[in-house]
């Protein structure tokens, strides 16, 4: 059938010979046949070099193949000759990821993100190349192992994955409203099914840890500056100075994914401007924003439990920081919100006490 189209195109059949080779390469790629797919599609630009939709086609196909230079050229003149979309302007950053042009291969991904706003792989491969290496989870589950706290905090539980990271002799304790715990839960492990700010009015912390401080938290809650910053005040108030707290969802993507209100499917919310309020009210804290994927790991440490600056301000630096813009990041995203490398090897430097002691209470 191919073979007969090829003849019939440059027998000057037109137009129909050329919409039946188009109608071939798109069955061959729905059935991933590459070879099928560029042969049409190289049938096709041999008549109409600037056909859009065939060199796309030839693009797909030397992509697969592995050849990266031959498929972002074909993929440029796709765009030029008028076919751009989601799916187009990802595989073009792919390309430039293989060729190791991160620069550019951000910048097709906002292209996808413009067309498609909630394009999965866009945001993935944002991920990929903003925060490389493990997880968030992998992260924490690390920072257990080497510390071993005998107390550790959670807000935020959701559906219990970063908890159960706690080992069994950690005191372990979740404050979530609506816990929806789908994993198995060992004894050390409570939770407590209320907000963070009914937990701190109404518990006396230490008790609840048998009269010990919190040696390790995590505030992963509702991805709101001013919630995430009452949490952090809490928290430090019932800590050591050698204790570390942990924060999700302070290294954003892109100005979409980084508002206030939820618009995307993949959404980190405004807790960067956390970063930004204690680099400026709490200079005294020692800030590292780990590159874990997907939204980042800040872990603080040097806390002062005796600091009275962010509960005393605490109207005045949400009213400040909730008008800062997500302009502020553009310059020098990873400068301002303390980018560290996801590197453990580095990682494990940042868990030695701040006064050089122990961890230990």
């Amino acid at each position: 059938m191919l073979t007969t189209l090829i003849k019939q195109i440059f027998s000057g059949r037109g137009r129909a010979t050329i919409d039946a080779l188009l109608e071939e390469a798109r069955t061959a790629l729905a059935a991933k046949d590459v070879a099928a797919t560029e042969k049409a599609a190289k049938a096709i630009l041999a008549v109409q070099p600037r056909h859009a939709e065939a060199s796309f086609y030839c693009g797909f196909a030397t992509f697969q193949r592995g050849n990266y230079t031959e498929a972002l050229a074909a993929f440029r003149d796709a765009a030029a000759d008028g076919i751009l979309g989601a799916e187009h302007a990802v595989l073009m950053a792919k390309c430039h990821c293989k060729l190791q042009d991160l620069v550019s291969a951000e910048q097709c991904c906002e292209i996808a993100l413009q067309f498609e706003p909630n394009c999965r792989d866009a945001h993935l491969l944002l991920v990929a190349i903003q925060l490389p290496g493990s997880d968030y989870t992998h992260v924490i589950s690390a920072i257990h192992q080497s510390l071993r706290p005998a107390t550790y905090l959670e807000i935020g539980v959701a559906h219990g994955a970063s908890i159960v990271l706690a080992n069994g002799d950690t005191s372990a304790i979740g404050i979530d409203p609506q816990p929806d715990i789908r994993v198995p839960l060992s004894s050390n492990i409570r939770i407590i099914a209320k907000t963070s700010d009914a937990f701190f009015a109404q518990h006396d912390v230490r008790a609840e840890f048998g009269g010990r401080p919190i040696e390790l938290a995590f505030i992963d809650g509702m991805h709101h500056f001013d919630f995430a910053l009452r949490d952090f005040a809490h928290v430090e108030h019932h800590c050591t100075r050698n204790s570390i707290i942990l924060i999700h969802d302070c290294y954003p993507l892109n100005r979409a994914t980084a508002a206030r209100d939820r618009s995307t499917i993949f959404w980190s919310g405004d807790v960067w401007r956390l970063i930004l309020a204690l680099k400026k009210f709490r200079p005294d804290l020692q800030i590292c924003t780990i590159a874990a994927h997907p939204t980042g790991l800040a872990l603080v440490r040097n806390l002062d439990p005796q600091s009275r600056v962010l509960t005393d301000n605490m109207d005045a630096i949400v009213a400040e920081f909730m008008a800062t813009d997500y302009a502020v990041l553009d310059q020098n995203k990873q400068e301002m919100l303390n980018w560290f490398p996801n590197d453990w090897s580095k990682i494990e430097g940042l868990l030695k006490p701040a006064d050089g002691g122990t961890h230990s209470i």
